[in-house]
C-alpha cells in the first residue's frame, strides 16, 4: 500500500481536499478526530492533559475544554510543546493502526494521514508521499474569521504557531494551491491521485 502524510496551515482547506481524496476511493483519517477521541473522559490522554495543564482545562463532562487548553497553548510555545509531547505519541499509535488496517484489508490501498502538524513534528518522513494544501495567509485569515469568531489576536497566535507554508512547501511531493475554486481545487487532487496510482 501507498501511506501519504496531508498538511497545510490552519484553514487552508486540508479537509476539503482530504474529501476529495475519500471520494476517490483513498482511505483517509482525519489526525484531529483522533485528537477528540484521546480528549474523551476515561482516556489516558485525557487525564494527563488535566495533570499537566490544571482542572481549568476540564469540560463540565469530564473531557477537555478545546478552547481554553488553545488559549494557552497558542500564546506559549513551551506549553504548546508540552501538550504536543503528550498528544502526539498517542496520535502516532492510532494512525499507525489505521495503517496497518487498510493495508492488511487491500494491499493496493492509498492510506492517507491528514493533520496539521506533521511537518512541524517531523512525522512525515514515515509517509511514501506528502501533499500539502496551499493558499495564501490572507486567505487563511479570511477562512478563520469567517468560521471560527476567533478574534485578531487569536487568529494571529493560530497562525504565528505553524510553521511559514513556504518551508512545508519545500519538503512537499505534491502541492495543492487551494487559492481558487472548488473546481480548480479537485481538478489538482484529480491528477495527483492518478500520479499516486502510477506509483505502485
Amino acid at each position: 500500500m501507498l501511506k501519504v502524510g496531508l498538511t497545510g496551515g490552519i484553514a487552508s482547506g486540508k479537509s476539503t481536499v482530504a474529501a476529495m481524496f475519500s471520494q476517490l476511493g483513498c482511505r483517509v483519517l482525519d489526525s484531529d478526530l483522533i485528537t477528540r477521541d484521546l480528549f474523551l473522559p476515561g482516556e489516558p490522554v485525557n487525564a494527563a492533559v488535566i495533570a499537566a495543564f490544571g482542572p481549568g482545562v476540564a469540560a463540565p463532562d469530564g473531557g477537555i475544554d478545546r478552547r481554553v487548553l488553545g488559549e494557552l497553548v497558542f500564546k506559549d510555545g513551551a506549553l504548546r510543546q508540552k501538550l504536543n509531547s503528550i498528544v502526539h505519541p498517542a496520535i502516532r499509535e492510532r494512525q499507525e493502526s489505521f495503517l496497518a488496517e487498510v493495508g492488511a484489508a487491500d494491499p493496493h490501498a492509498i492510506g492517507i494521514i491528514e493533520a496539521a502538524l506533521m511537518v512541524e513534528a517531523g512525522t512525515y518522513k514515515h509517509y511514501d508521499k506528502l501533499i500539502v494544501v496551499a493558499c495564501p495567509i490572507e486567505q487563511q485569515r479570511r477562512r478563520l474569521r469567517e468560521r471560527s469568531g476567533l478574534t485578531e489576536e487569536q487568529i494571529e497566535a493560530r497562525i504565528a504557531s505553524q510553521m511559514p507554508m513556504e518551508e512545508k512547501v519545500r519538503v512537499a511531493d505534491f502541492v495543492v494551491d487551494n487559492s481558487g475554486s472548488t473546481e480548480t481545487t479537485r481538478r489538482q487532487v484529480e491528477s495527483i491521485y492518478k500520479e499516486l496510482r502510477a506509483s505502485f
